[in-house]
C-alpha cells in the first residue's frame, strides 16, 4: 500500500500511533486510517495484536485491522499496524471532555458496547488483559470500540513447563486479584477490570484510592490479599451498584461472565428506553411530549376522526398539536373507503395530507 504518514496522535510504551492517508490500493480500507508503529526488533506486541486480531475475526464492538507492513525511514527498520481511526479518541479523553466524569445513562451505553465486545473475544478464547478507558475507543456515531489487543491472552494457555513466573499484565490499578494472587489472566479478568472502568467512567477516579507516590506492593496486597472491594459510587442507581457488585466478586468463578452482566437491568434495556429516558432528562423538553411511533396505518392511540363531537375535538386539540395541521382537510374513515373503493384510481400526487413519520 502506498500511504503518507500524517501527524502523532498517539503515543505508548509498543511505539506510535499515527493517522494514515492511503494513496492508492487497499481499496476495501477506509480513507482515514491509523497505523501504530514500533522499531522492527521490539515489534513483538505489535505482531501479537496483529495475531490476536486476525483470530478473532470482525465485531462491531472491536477495533479492525487492516493489514501490516514495513517500511525504512529516516534510517530505521519501522514494522506497522493499520487500524481502525476512532475520530473521537478513548473514552479517557471523552471523560476529560465530559468535566471529569459522565452521566449514568451514557455510562450504561458504552458498558453495554464493551460487555458484546467482551463476550465475542471471551468466545473466541481470548482475554483482552488491559481493559482501561485509554483502550476503549470512540466513534462519531457513539460507538465504542476495544482495542490494543497487544497483551492479550489466549484462556487456559500455559506458559510451558517452567515455573510459572509473576508477571503484572495491564493497568495495575485495575488488575483483578486472581492475577495478583495466582497470577491468572483469563476471561473473569476483563470483567474485573470493566467493573474499575464504569467507577472511573462514573466519578473521574480511579476505582482504587492509590495517590501518585504510593508504593505499587501495597496497592497490589490490598487488591489480592485483602477483603477489600473498589468503593462502589453512592451516587449510582440501585441496579448500577448491583452490577457493579457482580464484578467486583474476589472469587473468579462466582464472578459474573460478559453474558450474563448483558442480561443484568443496568445495561439490559433496550434502545428506545434509553432514548427516552435520557431525552426525559433534557432540560429543553419534557417527557409527555414522547411517545411511540406508530408500527402500521392503524396504530394512532390519539387519532380522532373529524366527525367526532365537539367536545372530544376539542379535547383532541388541547392534547395533541395534530389536529391543528390537519383536522381542516382529513377525511373521515368511512370518506376515505369510499373514495379507495371507487372505479376511478386513486390521485396520489396530492401530497398535501401525508405525513412523514420516519
Amino acid at each position: 500500500m502506498d500511504w503518507v504518514r500524517g501527524y502523532t496522535i498517539g503515543c505508548g510504551s509498543f511505539g506510535t500511533v499515527n493517522l494514515v492517508l492511503p494513496k492508492k490500493g487497499f481499496s476495501k480500507s477506509p480513507s482515514v486510517m491509523a497505523v501504530k508503529s514500533c522499531e522492527t526488533f521490539k515489534s513483538v506486541s505489535l505482531k501479537s495484536e496483529k495475531e490476536v486480531l486476525d483470530q478473532i475475526g470482525f465485531c462491531p464492538q472491536i477495533i479492525r485491522c487492516f493489514g501490516d507492513g514495513y517500511t525504512l525511514e529516516n534510517g530505521e527498520s519501522l514494522y506497522n499496524l493499520f487500524l481502525e481511526y476512532a475520530d473521537k479518541g478513548s473514552l479517557a479523553d471523552q471523560v476529560k471532555k465530559s468535566g471529569g466524569n459522565l452521566i449514568e445513562s451514557d455510562v450504561r451505553r458504552y458498558a453495554r458496547s464493551i460487555l458484546k465486545g467482551l463476550l465475542f473475544v471471551h468466545a473466541k478464547g481470548f482475554a483482552h488483559c488491559d481493559i482501561k478507558l485509554q483502550n476503549l475507543l470512540l466513534f462519531g456515531n457513539g460507538d465504542v470500540k476495544i482495542a490494543d489487543f497487544g497483551l492479550a491472552k489466549r484462556i487456559g494457555e500455559e506458559e510451558g513447563d517452567e515455573p510459572r513466573r509473576i508477571e503484572i499484565r495491564g493497568t495495575p490499578l485495575n488488575i483483578a486479584p486472581e492475577s495478583v494472587n495466582d497470577n491468572e489472566y483469563d476471561s473473569p479478568v476483563d470483567i474485573w477490570a470493566l467493573g474499575c472502568v464504569i467507577v472511573e467512567m462514573f466519578t473521574g477516579k480511579p476505582a482504587w484510592n492509590f495517590k501518585p507516590g504510593t508504593n505499587l506492593a501495597a496497592l497490589l496486597i490490598k487488591i489480592g490479599v485483602s477483603d477489600e472491594s473498589p468503593e462502589i459510587p453512592a451516587e449510582l442507581s440501585e441496579d448500577g451498584k448491583d452490577f457493579l457488585g457482580k464484578c467486583f466478586v474476589k472469587d473468579p468463578n462466582d464472578r459474573w461472565t460478559a453474558e450474563m452482566l448483558l442480561d443484568h437491568p443496568f445495561v439490559a434495556a433496550d434502545d428506545e428506553t434509553v432514548a427516552l429516558e435520557e431525552a426525559s432528562t433534557s432540560p429543553n423538553c419534557s417527557f409527555e411530549e414522547f411517545s411511540m411511533s406508530p408500527r402500521c396505518p392503524f396504530d394512532f392511540p390519539d387519532w380522532v376522526s373529524t366527525q367526532s363531537t365537539a367536545s372530544s375535538q376539542s379535547t383532541f386539540q388541547e392534547n395533541s398539536s395534530l389536529v391543528s395541521s390537519f383536522s381542516s382537510y382529513v377525511s373521515s374513515p368511512l370518506d376515505r373507503i369510499h373514495q379507495l373503493a371507487c372505479h376511478q384510481a386513486p390521485n396520489w400526487s396530492v401530497s398535501g395530507s401525508w405525513i412523514t413519520l420516519r
